[in-house]
């Protein structure tokens, strides 16, 4: 009798009927549901499943295809993933966003409707999050076989509600109908560990070892996202693990009555991956945190190891195979566990495995206020990981050997450069590790890499000029222009072609059109549209009627001081006295629209938000000011959200401390969305300038060098308050209550820092520049045709801020890893 073949079923198709056929079968048959039962929620599933249908193929072929080409693999860890929706994403990158609009279409459903019933997943504070789903995006598309790990948050970034003006926080409930996008593997879990003792004993061969035991153990399991590639069936996988017990529900003591310890231990270890950190402004040691981290580490380093040891028992081929990528201080606890697991569970000795580590991990830091940087307690390390503070105390003894050995024996040297703070409470400083067991370490900018090596890690730099490097951020121009803003992505295709979607140095083609009436009157009418779209939806959502004949001027960020949301602010509050004083006077209309979300413990900047919305109540509802100013603050900030507000922008708020800002990538978007930009020469706005043209940006204020000096010799507040009526004017509103009646003293504590404890954010000294500069923008938006034609050239401009170059340049420089294609 012949052998019966297997049943194959057939590849599935990425046209229209295809397509319609697989969502009513899923919505039937995976749901339980039909037209008459089914709601937003199971339509967007079924898509979803549909879509991952043909995710899954080109998924399963990938992974087979690392395997038998036996290329080296790169593994980006990162605490946070700000991934915003992923439908959009998914089907632009397969490229069958039209034919699944057409499947849809033909079964009475509208995909806008669909697709605004996923919810954001919001894994990330801000601006770290967002470049690492960047990243993934850009690995996949050029065909690098990269996989991201992380942490699968029950609760991501807080729901922000404005409650009379203040923010106010409730969970984001983004998995309260599950995660269609994610796969469980819950064959593939990992024991991580906890507390317990480091116990010296003689290996057979009487050399000195150690057995971590005694411990706690919760349980990692890993779920699966693809990351598609655009157009080029690479798929690439984030991973994220949740925390399980790994011990069972207690019976005995439920069934005397105690139901709460019954599952106590079970609920203490799942806490772990329960929320999403809040980006404080400090963390003071929160054992939950350390957890967390130290939780991400090793289940990844186990999965990773694994997969190493499938194919190679050479454990010096790692760093041949092995690219590990820490995004942040966060990860870097990587480098003790990697040395623990080489020299307690694989035998090797410490030169060996030193060797390994150093060669196979790098550390992207990503800021460069000190304050900002880890450090945990020691006397924490000591009680939940002592295997690894032993190994980072071997490790700095070593490394300050070293020192001494190359740098001379300055104490106050060795104390700056020690990993081991000295004192009562010494810390472990986890930058200080990441330098010194990494391969290399990059800043984010070129301003930001330079300082690095000048003043933050000025001692390392000097050790090891090799080690230091720049890797200027960059955004995916699939989402941030492709998906976000479809008209004017369709208006550069029709000109150049779509070769720009992965090779955005394209864009440079459409310099000349610059200039070109019928391609300048094109744009603009995107830009109408994309400000009406967003008007709508502040209707909707605020009643707030917006003029979207006036300027569109945008800050959406992470709220903080250094980043000077205040003197937005107060911008707002001189244009509101400039048409008090004079309403007859010819005025440029302009709408000054925020975004952004105060971490809840961080008192001064939940206080701005608290202003800007007094200042829009104030504004907004004088009938003397009407359509000449509007301010709105627009609440629970999201990608989501981005993804409306960026395309209407016509001016893009960087305003920044010079110094205090790594990159921005908030900065990109703008621009290559035709935004002009007004910021301070900080983070990549230097770049952007060198790219646009000093012509195509506004930039004002005080130079890192301006900074410096002044902070050296010695800076009043008081006399630019004093020299400057406007600014005066403004303050004095905010201390004597003009705009908190109900509470006269409600934003003394704004003012208190500005001139009591002397503005250490510098905006008095920046403040007249910022609204001169602020005039000169009025001036020039009343050209509209000089207007357009700057925005065009921003767009054009904009090619080198890709994420695609920069993982390329991570690539060349750091992982050097192949590429793949199919």
């Amino acid at each position: 009798m012949a052998k019966k073949s297997a049943v194959v079923n057939p590849p599935a198709g990425l046209d229209v009927e295809s397509l319609k056929a697989d969502i009513q079968r899923h919505l039937k048959y995976t749901l339980a549901k039909d037209e008459y039962s089914s709601t937003e929620w199971d339509l967007y599933q079924s898509v979803v499943l549909s879509v991952m249908d043909r995710l899954h193929e080109r998924w399963i072929e990938t992974q087979q295809y690392y395997y038998k080409k036996d290329v080296k693999r790169v593994y980006y860890l990162s605490m946070e993933y700000l991934i915003g929706r992923l439908l959009d994403n998914a089907l632009i990158n397969l490229g069958i966003l039209d034919e699944v609009k057409g499947a849809l279409a033909d079964l009475g459903i509208d995909y806008e409707e669909i697709r605004n019933a996923e919810w954001d997943a919001g894994l990330g504070n801000g601006g770290l999050g967002r470049l690492a789903a960047c990243f993934l995006d850009s690995m996949a598309s050029l065909g690098i076989p990269g996989y991201g790990y992380g942490i699968r948050y029950d609760f991501g970034i807080f729901y922000q509600k404005i409650v009379s003006g203040f923010q106010k926080e409730s969970p984001d409930l983004w998995l309260r109908y599950g995660n269609p996008w994610d796969i469980v593997r819950p064959t593939v879990n990992y024991p991580v560990h906890f507390y317990g003792e480091s116990l010296p004993y003689t290996d057979s061969e009487g050399r000195l070892r150690f057995k971590w035991e005694n411990t706690d153990v919760v349980e990692a399991v890993a779920y699966d996202t693809p990351v598609p590639g655009f157009k080029n069936n690479v798929v690439n996988n984030l991973r994220l693990w949740k925390a399980s017990s790994s011990k069972s529900f207690n019976l005995e003591i439920f069934n005397q009555g105690d139901y709460i310890n019954a599952v106590r231990e079970t609920e203490l270890h799942e806490n772990i991956s329960r929320v999403l950190y809040p980006n404080d402004k400090v963390f003071v040691g929160q054992e939950l945190r350390l957890k967390q981290e130290y939780f991400l580490v090793s289940a990844t380093l186990q999965d990773i190891l694994r997969r190493f040891k499938k194919q190679y028992s050479d454990w010096r081929l790692l760093p041949e195979k092995v690219a590990i990528q820490c995004n942040d201080t966060h990860p870097n606890l990587a480098v003790p566990e990697l040395m623990r697991i080489l020299l307690d569970e694989e035998a090797l000795d410490w030169d060996t495995a030193w060797e390994i580590t150093e060669k196979t991990i790098a550390y992207t830091n990503h800021t460069l206020m000190p304050e900002a940087l880890e450090r945990w307690p020691v006397s924490l390390m000591r009680h939940l990981l002592p295997r690894h503070l032993q190994i980072i105390y071997e490790i700095n003894n070593r490394f300050l050997n070293k020192v001494r050995a190359e740098m001379g024996e300055d104490i106050n040297l060795i104390r700056r450069m020690s990993i081991i703070s000295e004192g009562s409470q010494p810390d472990v400083r986890m930058a200080s590790l990441g330098i010194v067991g990494s391969r290399k370490i990059n800043g984010v900018s070129a301003l930001h890499s330079d300082l690095l090596k000048k003043t933050l890690f000025k001692d390392y730099y000097e050790l090891w000029p090799e080690k230091f490097t720049n890797k200027t951020n960059g955004i995916t121009p699939r989402r941030w222009l492709k998906q976000c803003n479809p008209e004017l992505a369709n208006l550069i295709t029709s000109k150049i072609g779509e070769h720009w979607v992965t090779h955005l140095d394209d864009l440079k083609q459409i310099e000349k059109f610059s200039t070109d009436k019928k391609f300048k009157k094109e744009f603009a009418k995107i830009k109408l549209e994309n400000k009406k779209r967003l008007a709508e939806y502040v209707k909707v959502k605020m009643d707030i009627d917006l003029n979207v004949n006036s300027m569109f001027d945008v800050q959406i960020k992470r709220i903080h001081e250094y980043k000077r949301q205040l003197m937005n602010a107060l911008h707002a509050i001189v244009l509101y006295n400039r048409i008090k004083d004079n309403p007859s006077a010819k005025f440029q209309p302009r709408t000054i629209l925020f975004g952004g979300k105060a971490a809840p413990g961080y008192y001064m900047a939940k206080m701005h938000i608290k202003l800007i919305n007094s200042i829009a109540d104030k504004v907004n509802n004088d009938p003397q000011v009407g359509d000449k100013l509007k301010v709105a603050f627009l609440p629970n900030y999201s990608v989501s959200l981005a993804e409306k507000m960026i395309p209407a922008a016509e001016l893009s708020e960087q305003i920044s401390t010079a110094g205090m800002e790594a990159s921005g990538t908030g900065n990109m978007k703008f621009a290559l969305n035709g935004a002009l930009t007004i910021g301070t020469l900080d983070g990549a706005n230097v770049e952007m300038k060198e790219h646009i043209g000093d012509d195509n940006i506004f930039i004002f204020g005080l130079t890192v060098e301006d900074v410096e000096k002044i902070r050296r010799e010695g800076y009043s507040a008081y006399e630019h308050y004093m020299r400057q009526p406007e600014l005066k004017r403004a303050l004095d509103q905010l201390k004597e209550g003009f705009f908190s009646p109900e509470q006269h003293d409600l934003f003394q504590p704004i003012v208190n820092a500005i001139l009591h404890d002397n503005d250490y954010y510098l905006i008095c000294a920046d403040f007249e520049h910022y609204v001169n500069m602020q005039d000169k923008v009025s001036e020039l938006y009343q050209d509209q045709d000089k207007w357009n034609e700057m925005a065009i050239l921003n767009t054009a401009r904009m090619g080198y801020f890709s994420s695609d170059r920069t993982i390329n340049d991570y690539n060349e420089e750091i992982w050097r890893a192949g590429t793949v294609k199919f």
